[in-house]
């Protein structure tokens, strides 16, 4: 009667890992697909850390908005000499757009001579004058990255 008691609790001990292990296998799954995720969510969000120290050193750099506090009564525009000095740094509208932190049509409607620039960004326009092409292009150049 012994070897059947001990039959009868061995099949029911192997019945009921078997049933165990079907029950836990679709936890486990979920549990290495949840931390999967959670893996690479911590990858994009190192990545956009990365990418927005980036931006915040590129902002740093770019052409300040106002370059000198004082009066600006001495400051001159004129659309064709606007005009003249984006094509000396070899700029586009956008880029230039981007470097006085204004819109592309914006620049060329200055240019155009449909609108000026307000005395907000006429100082930008004053440190944009002294800016090289080189300096132009570095400070663009991280923009694209």
């Amino acid at each position: 009667m012994s070897n059947i008691a001990t039959a009868l609790k061995a099949e029911i001990t192997r019945l009921s890992r078997r049933e165990l292990k079907n029950a836990t296998d679709g936890i486990k799954k979920a549990s290495v697909q949840h931390w999967s995720e959670i893996a690479s969510l911590k990858r994009r969000l190192a990545s956009i850390e990365t990418h927005l120290r980036q931006l915040d050193k590129m902002a740093s750099r770019a052409v300040p908005v106002s370059a000198e506090p004082g009066p600006q009564s001495g400051i001159r525009y004129s659309a064709k000499g606007f005009q003249a000095q984006r094509q000396r740094l070899e700029l586009t509208g956008p880029e230039v757009g981007f470097l006085l932190n204004v819109s592309p049509q914006t620049i060329y409607n200055w240019e155009s001579g449909k609108t000026r620039p307000g005395a907000a960004q006429l100082p930008a326009i004053v440190a944009l004058r002294k800016l090289s092409k080189r300096n132009a292009q570095a400070v663009l150049s991280q923009h694209r990255r």
